[in-house]
């Protein structure tokens, strides 16, 4: 096969305006995390957004019964896919990065199978593919319409990325948006794009683990980062905002309220910034009801995403209205659901709770 040098359709886990942070550091600090975070940006500068995909084609591979996981190794180059390592029901080698990836990728499909019938990423059962060890102290992961890729992380800053499932997830759930339409990566479509991930990342590491909502830590990539940060994770969908607090990389800039809405010309409009009005959103709605979050608030969530109604250009108002729409289809316009949704929508200043 071919080397591909395709770059991420969303620029990946870690913001670019944390990198920016990192690759100003005095390297006498952290030579081989500001190095790895120059190096990193690169790709990001690269970025264009992927093509609108038509939502009437599936893949080539989409007739295959069931999801086949494929996991090649990058050997530290920054082209893909590597060499093939391990095949679907093969067994572990003896790469640790290899079988976090397999049973990442693994973990995630069953959720989207289990909980909500989906067959893979493509809904058609097409294979499962990444690839680990991707450049050198790569310090990101990311979907690439293709396939995952893992970056091993600088070792000062970040660890590798698969020893986190909420980052797979988060990453894998990117190509389910993509294939149900897509949102485009800019302003509030693109935070919208950015917030679904989040909650299927959470949702599939509650689904592994059995959580309730109450029991959730609901962060995003709380393996990620080592002991020389301040910080939980990358993200908090229960409290936006407090996620770290470092001295080089600052405060989680998230917003929890509309009121505190970030205008700016970066991070494609503030995507990974203003997720966290609608992570919050979702967040209320699921410990409003209890229990698995997948099972309701994220059945809401999931429903309004296939549902196809979205324009690829959805704000938050929008999205809010859909959400209440599927939530009074599915339970009554009259239920504990609907009120859930609605209510968590005005909690955070998108909507008029009065109103809708």
């Amino acid at each position: 096969m071919p080397a591909d040098r395709r770059v991420p359709s969303a620029p990946g886990i870690v913001p670019p305006y944390l990198l920016a942070r990192i690759a100003a550091v005095p390297e006498t600090r952290w030579e081989r995390a500001a190095h790895a975070a120059r190096v990193t940006l690169e790709v990001h500068r690269e970025y264009r957004p992927a093509p609108a995909a038509d939502p009437h084609i599936r893949s080539a591979v989409s007739s295959t019964p069931a999801a086949a996981r494929e996991i090649a190794d990058a050997q530290h180059r920054e082209e893909l896919p590597g060499v093939v390592v391990r095949r679907e029901g093969e067994p572990p080698t003896a790469d640790a990065v290899v079988d976090e990836a397999y049973d990442g990728l693994g973990a995630t499909a069953s959720f989207f199978r289990d909980v909500y019938g989906r067959a893979g990423i493509d809904a058609g059962g097409g294979r499962l593919l990444a690839s680990v060890h991707y450049g050198r102290a790569y310090d990101n992961a990311f979907w690439n319409g293709e396939r995952m890729v893992f970056g091993d992380g600088d070792g000062e800053v970040f660890r590798g990325f698969t020893g986190s499932l909420s980052v797979i997830a988060h990453e894998l759930a990117h190509g389910v948006t993509e294939d149900e339409g897509g949102l485009d990566y800019v302003g509030q479509s693109g935070a919208l794009n950015e917030s679904l991930s989040d909650v299927f990342g959470v949702l599939t590491e509650q689904h592994a683990r059995g959580q309730t909502a109450r029991e959730a830590s609901w962060l995003i990539g709380a393996e990620i980062f080592t002991e020389q940060v301040q910080g939980m994770a990358l993200r908090s969908l229960a409290q936006p905002g407090t996620a770290y607090d470092d001295d080089v990389l600052g405060r989680d800039p998230q917003p929890a309220h509309m009121r505190d809405f970030v205008v700016t010309a970066d991070d494609n409009g503030g995507v990974h910034i203003n997720s966290g009005i609608p992570n919050k959103a979702f967040h209320l709605v699921a410990t409003a009801l209890g229990g698995w979050a997948w099972e309701r608030a994220g059945r809401i969530w999931y429903d309004t995403l296939v549902s196809r109604v979205l324009p690829r250009t959805c704000d938050f108002v929008t999205f809010a209205r859909a959400t209440i729409a599927t939530a009074a289809a599915v339970y009554g316009e009259v239920s504990e659901e609907t009120d859930a949704v609605r209510s968590a929508w005005s909690g955070v200043g998108v909507i008029d709770g009065s109103t809708g």
